[in-house]
């Protein structure tokens, strides 16, 4: 559900049309990184709506996922650990494969870095169809690791992302696809 500095920040992000190609509008979040006060806001918006659901970790999705994590888990005061393509962590992982509308991915974690047991949120900057943070979820559950629900600065509504992934999820703005 949008809060209040919803509007302040939607005016904050920049809206490229036919981007990365025709038809598509993508929302660009670096206008929003510029403005300090903006990004502030984005911040303290969504660590309150992580906050209530008590993680003991955050886990971030690449990478522009990473960006808003990193400082939501500094102000709640639990570490955080990355999702990121195959091949770009050091040391043992934990893998999983998805499928997507074109093709198939990997996503893996930094295996000691998730323990069974453990309670996160995932952060991400933008959810559309949700294929990714589901094959983040997947992964996590396969591991051991409750995922208690998931925070986007942004929904791309009308294309049912928040519908796959089977936790309860909070989005700050939510846009048009």
């Amino acid at each position: 559900m949008p809060q209040p500095h919803a509007p302040d920040l939607r005016r904050h992000i920049r809206v490229v049309p036919d981007f990365p190609k025709p038809g598509i509008q993508f929302y660009d979040i670096s206008t929003l990184l510029a403005h300090a006060g903006a990004w502030r806001t984005a911040i303290a918006t969504m660590a309150r709506e992580t906050e209530p659901f008590v993680p003991d970790r955050l886990v971030a999705i690449e990478s522009r996922g990473f960006i808003f994590a990193a400082p939501i888990a500094v102000q709640l005061g639990v570490g955080m650990a990355m999702v990121r393509k195959r091949g770009k962590l050091p040391g043992r992982v934990h893998s999983h494969a998805y499928e997507l509308e074109y093709g198939n991915d990997v996503v893996e974690i930094s295996a000691d870095l998730v323990v069974p047991g453990q309670k996160i949120v995932i952060v991400d900057d933008l959810i559309a169809t949700g294929g990714t943070c589901k094959a983040s979820i997947d992964l996590l559950d396969r591991v051991g690791v409750e995922t208690l629900g998931c925070v986007f600065l942004i929904e791309l509504i009308g294309l049912g992302g928040g519908d796959k992934l089977g936790v309860p999820y909070r989005s700050v703005l939510q846009l048009p696809a």
